[in-house]
């Protein structure tokens, strides 16, 4: 969803399940936990509301996931290390 609204630079719930195979219904509720997480903004556009991402917001969770991401690679890494030890030792 997040992809789609970046090429197209917004979207709304009708526009954006016709992209996709889900119901409308599905990308509203997805939409309203978007903009709960700051990850898009919406405004009125009559009778709907027209989404866009937040691009500094959705740049700082990317940072964040990255961080997070390093952090288990790091842990993942040690595990290894040591389960290598241990091979080794036996």
């Amino acid at each position: 969803m997040l992809d789609l609204m970046l090429v197209d630079g917004t979207g709304t719930a009708t526009s954006l399940s016709q992209q996709m195979s889900v119901t409308r219904q599905a990308v509203a509720k997805h939409l309203v936990v978007l903009d709960r997480a700051g990850l898009v903004r919406s405004a009125p556009a009559g009778r709907e509301r027209r989404y866009r991402v937040d691009d500094a917001q959705l740049a700082r969770a990317v940072g964040q996931l990255t961080e997070v991401g390093a952090a288990w690679d790091a842990r993942l890494r040690r595990i290894k290390q040591i389960a290598e030890t241990i091979q080794r030792s036996e």
